[in-house]
């Protein structure tokens, strides 16, 4: 991803959108998950969360899964492979992150 030293040139920047990152980090705890659930869970509007998840899908993070129960039509989510591996790096370069500024020479320790 990154060019630099710094672990933050790993971050992904589709994920890195904290609305983005918090329906990554409900689909991730899933396999699948009816749309008014991670809406919900992330507390958000309907309109948001198509805008989101339309995004994520268009990168291939997310699938969209579109059917009934009964006569009612229902969405559910889930993260491709892709999108589970890409949230796991994002997740490690964010612990990158913390242990290079609490490692780093002059940090502030108690």
């Amino acid at each position: 991803m990154g060019t630099g030293d710094h672990p933050r040139h790993d971050l992904d920047e589709v994920i890195q959108a904290p609305v983005r990152f918090s329906i990554m980090a409900t689909l991730s705890g899933v396999g699948e998950a009816e749309f008014s659930f991670v809406r919900d869970t992330v507390e958000i509007s309907d309109s948001t969360l198509s805008k989101q998840v339309a995004l994520l899908e268009g990168v291939g993070y997310v699938h969209v899964k579109k059917g009934y129960v009964g006569k009612r039509p229902r969405t559910w989510l889930s993260l491709t492979p892709l999108g589970r591996e890409r949230f796991t790096h994002q997740l490690a370069t964010l612990r990158a992150i913390a242990d290079c500024a609490l490692s780093s020479p002059g940090s502030v320790s108690d």
